[in-house]
């Protein structure tokens, strides 16, 4: 279902808007959730495109890429940041956390629900290689998986596909039976899709996996963290308008807009991230 789409903020720095980045187009499912849920706040979303994928970057590398947005979000005057990228969060999310004085909402595989749905007590997670390899999934199967079967699987070219938005043809559902057809074998019945840009392909993965395995994505789960923690720490918008959206990328700006615009299904314009963020 498409969502409304106001004009783009008029005004920068951005005060009081809520920034959201992602290493490119995934992060619009976060955004979508966030829309959804706090429909009054103004909000900027970065796609960091031009360092897409994260996934297959150095821990070095995106952790300055982490830094580098996160921070240019809040001199821009943003009350609060969420970090809609699994691979970020689990690498760079404590970094950006300790040099920042906003309120820092990330997503994480959503292991501990997957864990409680599951009837087979096997579960699979669809991530990229740096967060399946990472010491934070690693302390998220440890704490919620002792008694259970947690089935990391890396996904490497799905964050691509998604990035053309290729999302339903004959070379995506073959490279996803690649990735899924291990863990059915196993006997998950539950999957993670633990990378921002896969809610994109659920429609192909819920046919390869079939309709008796749930599928769990935690953008939800974090817009009601965000809209906590506003309440709490800072404050939620008081307008009782629809709150403007604001899209940047680091990338090829008219690239972007068209697959952007192809996911958030309506038309959208993006702008180019300023050199040095």
């Amino acid at each position: 279902m498409s969502l409304p789409i106001a004009s783009p903020l008029t005004a920068s720095p951005f005060q009081g808007a809520i920034g959201v980045f992602d290493s490119g187009v995934g992060g619009l499912s976060v955004l979508r959730a966030i829309r959804a849920a706090l429909p009054h706040e103004h909000l900027v979303y970065v796609a960091d495109s031009g360092h897409a994928p994260y996934g297959d970057q150095t821990e070095a590398h995106i952790t300055q890429r982490t830094l580098t947005v996160g921070n240019w979000l809040v001199e821009q005057g943003v009350k609060a940041v969420t970090i809609a990228c699994n691979t970020a969060t689990v690498v760079a999310a404590k970094s950006l956390r300790e040099q920042t004085h906003v309120p820092v909402v990330a997503i994480e595989p959503a292991i501990k629900p997957a864990v409680a749905v599951s009837r087979s007590g096997v579960v699979g997670v669809l991530a990229t290689r740096q967060t399946v390899q990472s010491e934070a999934v690693a302390r998220l199967v440890q704490q919620h998986g002792a008694d259970k079967r947690i089935l990391l699987q890396a996904c490497p070219g799905l964050v691509e596909l998604v990035e053309r938005a290729n999302l339903h043809s004959a070379e995506t559902e073959a490279l996803l039976r690649q990735f899924i057809t291990p863990l059915l074998e196993q006997g998950a019945d539950t999957l993670v899709l633990g990378c921002t840009h896969f809610p994109f392909l659920q429609d192909t993965i819920q046919r390869v996996a079939g309709e008796g395995v749930a599928l769990l994505d935690p953008a939800e789960a974090v817009a009601r963290e965000l809209a906590r923690r506003l309440t709490d720490c800072v404050s939620l918008s008081s307008a009782t308008q629809m709150g403007q959206v604001k899209f940047l990328t680091s990338g090829d700006v008219a690239k972007v807009q068209s697959v952007m615009s192809h996911l958030w299904g309506a038309p959208l314009t993006v702008q180019a991230l300023p050199s040095g963020a």
